[in-house]
């Protein structure tokens, strides 16, 4: 499970010294080729990290030699100072690999507002090059560096029969609702895809997978997906079979992030049917998964569908209370506009719960995946600055 299991990809992660912790805290992932097309997703926040401009202008050119990316510190809402401290990373790393700047994506994770320490980054990237190795080791290590309230790495590796494999990692366990990318996650293949069905690709993929995991509502600064194509397999795929394994792929980390959310005790699929549209449908689930009074019931195992009702209402959709169903955990509480079960029925003991709501008003579809708010979500982000 590694973002080196595809061929022609080196990775690394070291102890720059970002973090006064000693962590590692600094990652290489790098492309050998013999190809290296690339493509990216970003947060639709408007107040974009640094290292966001910078791998969003970079990425027009559609190739990618190198990702670097750091832990412990965004580099958000630093102005130019923090562009230019991005800007010489990645000169750092392109003079190193003897590649160009243009040829590296920079990222960046951490809290949002302070200068990052240059001469820690700048030498970690040193030490990172020197390290930089195709072994799972070396994978792990990369996949640790990024981290920062996760306390498990997050890894995935999806091989396909014909020869070729999609591989990657992913931080984030707070600020959590993507809103088309994740916190940070680099995925690489080594089957030959050229950089428009790259970018297609990733853009179905994250559409369905890290587009709908929404823990606390809070759309990142740095959110990116990056995915790098190596080629190195020989063997070109077609689109709809490589957007399934990338999908695939996507939809192990997006699970992997889940359960390692802050504070996390239940893991909630808020399943919409019946919509007027997906985007309908995307609305209802998104609203009942950051409803904070759906989440704390959840929290405490009571099956409150009455919660998930008042948040169905508030959407941004098509709704009619008289065809509205809810059902949770196998369970039909609500139905056709009144009590249809006593909800006790419902069991919500363990740590898997599913909501099923159904607004019985069009033939649309989706699925937002959530956590409930526990007591450990808010001590953990009301210290997080100190």
């Amino acid at each position: 499970m590694t973002v080196t299991g595809p061929k022609g990809f080196r990775a690394a992660g070291v102890a720059a010294g970002i973090k006064a912790s000693g962590a590692l805290d600094l990652a290489l992932v790098v492309n050998d080729g013999p190809e290296q097309a690339a493509a990216g997703v970003f947060t639709r926040n408007v107040v974009k990290a640094a290292p966001v401009l910078w791998s969003q202008e970079v990425l027009r050119h559609k190739r990618l030699r190198a990702v670097v990316l750091n832990s412990g510190g965004a580099n958000a809402a630093t102005g130019p100072g923090g562009f230019q401290d991005t800007h010489a990373t990645a000169e750092k790393v392109a003079e190193l690999l003897e590649a160009g700047a243009i040829d590296v994506a920079v990222c960046s994770t951490g809290l949002i507002g302070e200068r990052l320490p240059m001469p820690a980054v700048l030498s970690g990237v040193d030490a990172a090059v020197k390290a930089l190795d195709s072994t799972s080791e070396s994978a792990l290590a990369a996949a640790t560096a990024v981290m920062t309230t996760d306390t498990k790495p997050k890894q995935t590796l999806r091989s396909h029969d014909g020869g070729w494999s999609v591989g990657g990692f992913a931080k984030g366990a707070g600020m959590l609702a993507p809103n088309l990318a994740t916190m940070l996650s680099v995925l690489t293949t080594d089957a030959v895809v050229d950089p428009d069905a790259l970018d297609a690709a990733l853009r179905a993929a994250t559409r369905v997978t890290f587009d709908r995991l929404d823990v606390d509502g809070g759309t990142s600064t740095n959110d990116t997906v990056l995915v790098l194509a190596s080629g190195a397999s020989g063997v070109t795929p077609g689109l709809d079979e490589f957007t399934d394994v990338l999908t695939a792929a996507c939809m192990d980390l997006v699970q992997q992030l889940r359960a390692d959310s802050e504070g996390v005790t239940k893991e909630v699929d808020v399943v919409v049917r019946g919509a007027a549209s997906e985007q309908d449908a995307i609305n209802v689930g998104r609203t009942v998964a950051e409803d904070n009074l759906v989440k704390t019931a959840l929290f405490g195992s009571d099956p409150n569908w009455g919660r998930v009702a008042m948040a169905v209402g508030r959407a941004q959709a098509e709704i009619d209370p008289g065809t509205l169903s809810i059902s949770i955990n196998g369970v039909t509480l609500f139905a056709n506009g009144t009590t249809a079960a006593d909800r006790s029925a419902a069991d919500l003991s363990g740590r898997a719960i599913e909501i099923v709501i159904d607004l019985g008003v069009g033939a649309s579809e989706a699925t937002i995946f959530t956590t409930d708010l526990s007591h450990a979500y808010v001590e953990e982000n009301s210290a997080y600055s100190s």
